[in-house]
């Protein structure tokens, strides 16, 4: 409790905290959207397709500001994103199909363009493979102003689609029959989650971001039926999930930040499918049994009526 207590009042441990906390509210807030659109994986394509945008904004420019790798991230998962999306609408593949080839290609090229980048003499390449597995100790303060004007866009986008995100989220057709673009509205909810997974891959990385955008809205799922309480237990799950893996990886030595945050909010996750009123497994079985009990109850009735 003492060791606790004494990392809260370190500046680092406060920094990462904080820009982790941030991380799983916007995550939190739009993977609702994406659980409910059937479009989880979409956070798995899109991050692992930032890769080669982050080494190709660093061959471009050579720099190595965040800003700079986190705009070519940027590009490079709104591409794949165009791509997926635009293979979908004109062929037969499906999403699934679709999201796949293009996450592996993407992916696979960031790859042999980081290989490449390491073996060019003087190229000060060190540093960039943080945004494969994610290094939240480098935050910064410049990191979480980013961060924080970044995420009061998004929020604020989805207070002024609110309306919209709904309806298309739950029945597209009514949605277009009103007068709403389902076109646009998928464009739009797809770019605000891409923006969403950019702005987090220096905390956990390509490859766990995906986790941070699905976990919690799975989660809260499990526990209402309301659009909007879904949305506010998602981001608190996600915020929790991010200061409480940021306190366990200071306090234990060689635990890596990302992971933390992503075992924590897995945690939610099986908590919420084993005990959720209504929905979670144990509750079910719960009611499966109460049945069968009335129902031999029911019959013992009968046969002694009889």
């Amino acid at each position: 409790m003492a060791a606790f207590l004494g990392i809260l009042g370190d500046y680092t441990f406060q920094t990462v905290a904080l820009g982790s906390a941030l991380l799983g509210l916007i995550s939190g807030v739009l993977g609702c959207f994406a659980v409910l659109r059937k479009q989880s994986l979409l956070g798995d394509g899109v991050s692992h397709a930032a890769l080669p945008g982050v080494v190709m904004a660093f061959i471009l420019l050579q720099s190595k500001n965040t800003e700079v790798l986190l705009l070519g991230a940027l590009l490079s998962g709104l591409l794949a994103t165009f791509i997926i999306l635009g293979i979908v609408r004109y062929s037969r593949i499906k999403f699934d199909s679709a999201l796949a080839l293009v996450m592996s290609v993407f992916f696979g090229l960031g790859l042999v363009l980081l290989t490449y980048v390491q073996k060019i003499p003087n190229s000060n390449q060190a540093g960039l493979n943080r945004f494969i597995f994610g290094q939240a100790s480098t935050l910064l303060q410049k990191d979480i102003i980013i961060m924080s004007i970044c995420g009061a866009v998004l929020l604020l986008l989805v207070g002024l689609f609110w309306k919209e995100f709904k309806l298309f989220s739950f029945d597209s057709d009514f949605a277009q029959s009103l007068g709403f673009s389902p076109k646009y509205l998928n464009l739009l909810l797809s770019f605000m989650i891409v923006l969403a997974i950019i702005i987090g891959l220096q905390t956990v990385g390509v490859i766990l971001m995906s986790a941070m955008l699905i976990a919690p809205a799975v989660a809260a799922r499990q526990w209402t039926k309301r659009l909007w309480v879904m949305v506010l237990l998602s981001a608190i799950f996600g915020a929790i999930s991010g200061v409480v893996g940021t306190a366990l990886s200071s306090l234990y030595a060689k635990l890596p930040t990302g992971p933390a945050i992503v075992v924590c909010v897995s945690v939610f996750v099986l908590m919420s499918v084993l005990f959720a009123p209504g929905r979670g497994v144990i509750y079910r079985l719960y009611l499966l049994r109460k049945s069968r009990i009335l129902y031999r109850m029911e019959g013992a009735k009968h046969v002694s009526t009889d």
